[in-house]
Protein backbone atom coordinates (compact mmCIF):
# COMPACT_ATOMS: atom_id res chain seq x y z
CA UNK A 1 0.00 0.00 0.00
CA UNK A 2 1.64 3.43 -0.96
CA UNK A 3 0.23 6.78 0.45
CA UNK A 4 1.99 8.22 -2.64
CA UNK A 5 -0.86 6.21 -4.88
CA UNK A 6 -3.50 7.00 -2.79
CA UNK A 7 -2.38 10.70 -3.01
CA UNK A 8 -2.08 10.54 -6.86
CA UNK A 9 -5.23 8.88 -7.57
CA UNK A 10 -7.34 11.54 -5.08
CA UNK A 11 -5.23 14.33 -7.23
CA UNK A 12 -6.17 12.68 -10.52
CA UNK A 13 -10.42 12.77 -9.38
CA UNK A 14 -10.07 16.52 -7.68
CA UNK A 15 -11.14 14.62 -4.77
CA UNK A 16 -10.26 15.81 -0.78
CA UNK A 17 -9.62 13.70 1.68
CA UNK A 18 -10.49 13.93 5.40
CA UNK A 19 -9.66 11.26 8.66
CA UNK A 20 -11.83 10.43 11.82
CA UNK A 21 -9.67 8.60 14.34
CA UNK A 22 -9.98 7.23 17.55
CA UNK A 23 -7.97 4.48 18.36
CA UNK A 24 -5.34 5.31 15.58
CA UNK A 25 -4.72 8.73 17.35
CA UNK A 26 -3.47 10.46 13.99
CA UNK A 27 -1.59 7.95 12.42
CA UNK A 28 -3.92 7.77 9.04
CA UNK A 29 -3.49 11.52 8.73
CA UNK A 30 0.32 11.45 9.00
CA UNK A 31 0.92 8.64 7.13
CA UNK A 32 -0.94 10.55 4.02
CA UNK A 33 1.08 14.18 5.11
CA UNK A 34 4.03 12.55 5.29
CA UNK A 35 4.35 13.07 2.02
CA UNK A 36 5.07 16.36 0.28
CA UNK A 37 2.25 17.83 -1.78
CA UNK A 38 -0.46 16.17 0.59
CA UNK A 39 -1.75 19.65 0.81
CA UNK A 40 -3.45 19.00 -2.27
CA UNK A 41 -5.65 16.36 -1.47
CA UNK A 42 -5.43 16.06 2.56
CA UNK A 43 -8.21 18.53 3.78
CA UNK A 44 -8.06 17.85 7.28
CA UNK A 45 -8.19 15.11 10.28
CA UNK A 46 -9.95 14.85 13.34
CA UNK A 47 -8.63 12.63 16.27
CA UNK A 48 -11.46 12.68 18.52
CA UNK A 49 -10.04 10.19 20.80
CA UNK A 50 -13.42 10.38 23.97
CA UNK A 51 -16.87 9.81 23.48
CA UNK A 52 -16.96 14.20 24.22
CA UNK A 53 -15.00 14.95 21.04
CA UNK A 54 -16.97 12.53 18.87
CA UNK A 55 -19.94 13.95 19.77
CA UNK A 56 -19.00 17.89 19.83
CA UNK A 57 -15.98 17.57 16.71
CA UNK A 58 -18.19 14.83 14.21
CA UNK A 59 -21.87 15.02 15.95
CA UNK A 60 -21.96 11.59 16.33
CA UNK A 61 -25.14 11.04 18.47
CA UNK A 62 -24.93 10.50 22.15
CA UNK A 63 -27.92 7.62 21.88
CA UNK A 64 -25.54 6.10 19.08
CA UNK A 65 -22.72 5.96 21.46
CA UNK A 66 -24.91 5.21 24.97
CA UNK A 67 -26.67 2.24 22.34
CA UNK A 68 -23.72 1.05 20.42
CA UNK A 69 -20.92 1.56 22.58
CA UNK A 70 -17.84 3.72 20.65
CA UNK A 71 -16.62 0.32 19.11
CA UNK A 72 -18.98 0.23 17.07
CA UNK A 73 -19.52 0.20 13.00
CA UNK A 74 -22.76 2.80 14.11
CA UNK A 75 -20.46 4.71 15.03
CA UNK A 76 -17.39 4.63 12.59
CA UNK A 77 -20.77 5.44 10.32
CA UNK A 78 -21.50 8.56 11.59
CA UNK A 79 -17.54 9.66 12.60
CA UNK A 80 -17.50 9.48 8.86
CA UNK A 81 -20.52 11.25 8.06
CA UNK A 82 -19.44 13.87 10.48
CA UNK A 83 -15.93 14.32 9.21
CA UNK A 84 -17.21 15.17 5.60
CA UNK A 85 -19.94 17.27 7.04
CA UNK A 86 -17.01 19.04 9.07
CA UNK A 87 -14.80 19.26 6.22
CA UNK A 88 -14.30 20.41 2.76
CA UNK A 89 -13.52 16.51 1.63
CA UNK A 90 -15.30 14.26 -0.65
CA UNK A 91 -14.10 11.35 1.07
CA UNK A 92 -13.69 10.49 4.88
CA UNK A 93 -12.48 7.58 6.25
CA UNK A 94 -12.96 6.71 10.28
CA UNK A 95 -11.36 4.54 12.72
CA UNK A 96 -12.66 3.53 16.38
CA UNK A 97 -11.45 0.46 17.57
CA UNK A 98 -10.01 -1.36 21.15
CA UNK A 99 -5.78 -1.05 20.81
CA UNK A 100 -5.29 -2.50 23.95
CA UNK A 101 -4.30 -3.59 25.92
CA UNK A 102 -7.40 -5.15 27.72
CA UNK A 103 -10.77 -5.17 25.92
CA UNK A 104 -13.63 -7.70 26.90
CA UNK A 105 -15.39 -10.63 25.91
CA UNK A 106 -17.95 -8.73 24.07
CA UNK A 107 -15.75 -6.03 22.45
CA UNK A 108 -11.98 -7.61 22.27
CA UNK A 109 -8.56 -6.67 22.34
CA UNK A 110 -7.90 -5.74 18.41
CA UNK A 111 -11.17 -5.55 17.04
CA UNK A 112 -11.70 -2.18 15.27
CA UNK A 113 -14.27 -0.74 13.43
CA UNK A 114 -13.86 1.44 9.96
CA UNK A 115 -16.27 3.70 7.88
CA UNK A 116 -16.28 5.16 4.71
CA UNK A 117 -18.38 7.78 3.66
CA UNK A 118 -18.33 9.88 0.41
CA UNK A 119 -21.46 12.70 0.33
CA UNK A 120 -23.94 9.63 -1.58
CA UNK A 121 -22.84 6.44 0.25
CA UNK A 122 -21.34 5.27 3.71
CA UNK A 123 -19.73 1.77 4.62
CA UNK A 124 -18.58 -0.12 7.30
CA UNK A 125 -16.60 -2.86 8.11
CA UNK A 126 -15.08 -4.78 11.31
CA UNK A 127 -11.99 -6.11 11.51
CA UNK A 128 -10.70 -8.43 14.26
CA UNK A 129 -6.78 -8.00 14.38
CA UNK A 130 -6.65 -10.10 17.30
CA UNK A 131 -4.02 -8.96 20.47
CA UNK A 132 -1.30 -8.23 18.99
CA UNK A 133 -0.28 -5.38 21.22
CA UNK A 134 -1.17 -1.92 21.12
CA UNK A 135 1.44 -0.32 18.42
CA UNK A 136 0.65 -3.23 16.21
CA UNK A 137 -2.82 -3.05 16.61
CA UNK A 138 -2.91 0.71 15.45
CA UNK A 139 -0.26 0.05 12.79
CA UNK A 140 -2.73 -2.36 11.83
CA UNK A 141 -5.55 -0.39 11.79
CA UNK A 142 -3.87 2.87 10.12
CA UNK A 143 -2.87 0.34 7.12
CA UNK A 144 -6.50 -1.47 6.91
CA UNK A 145 -7.72 2.44 6.90
CA UNK A 146 -5.23 3.79 3.79
CA UNK A 147 -6.35 0.02 1.73
CA UNK A 148 -9.81 1.15 1.84
CA UNK A 149 -9.16 4.76 0.31
CA UNK A 150 -7.02 2.98 -2.26
CA UNK A 151 -9.95 0.97 -3.08
CA UNK A 152 -12.52 3.50 -2.89
CA UNK A 153 -10.40 5.74 -5.03
CA UNK A 154 -9.43 3.02 -7.64
CA UNK A 155 -13.45 1.91 -7.98
CA UNK A 156 -14.08 5.74 -8.98
CA UNK A 157 -10.92 6.08 -11.07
Amino acid sequence: MSAVHILELAKSQDLMITTAESCTGGLIAAALTEIAGSSAVFERGFVTYTNAAKHEMLGVLDQTLTKHGAVSEEVAAEMARGALAHSNAQLAVSVTGIAGPGGSDFKPEGRVCFGLATPTNAATQTVEFGALGRANVRHAARDHALEMILGALSKTA
